[in-house]
């Protein structure tokens, strides 16, 4: 028995026109998820460098968060409830309250954001943060 052999025809891609269709879906693909995926972060307006600002020393709110993670406030330890009402009482009366928070170098950075995410949540306009100096 003698087999022949059948000639297949192979449709060339690119001639077919359909590689050049793929390539442009994927480009309006890549551009369009691009744009849903811009990671914002936290707007901070900053100051110029030259430039000076007045602030009224009762508009300051001070709180520090010690090596231990704990929310010093006044030498008293708060927790982030308690945080949140103090920021609310004082916002009542004085809205253009700073808000300042003094982070020592040993501690946890999530304790940092939740502290940031919970004052920014509560629309204070000013907030400043700085590093606590080692004592040695």
């Amino acid at each position: 028995m003698i087999f022949k052999k059948r000639k297949t025809n192979f449709i060339n891609i690119a001639e077919s026109g359909a590689l050049s269709d793929l390539a442009f879906l994927l480009i309006i693909f890549f551009i369009i998820t691009a744009v849903f995926s811009i990671n914002r972060g936290f707007i901070l307006g900053l100051p110029q460098k030259d430039s000076t600002k007045i602030v009224n020393v009762e508009d300051i709110i001070r709180i520090t968060l010690n090596e231990d993670n704990k929310i010093i406030y006044m030498q008293n330890q708060i927790n982030l409830t308690q945080l949140e009402d103090i920021v609310k009482e004082r916002l009542n009366f004085r809205p253009n309250m700073t808000f300042l928070l003094k982070i020592h170098p040993e501690s946890t950075y999530q304790y940092v954001v939740d502290i940031v995410d919970k004052v920014r949540n509560l629309d204070v306009e000013n907030f400043s943060f700085s590093l606590l100096e080692n004592e040695k």
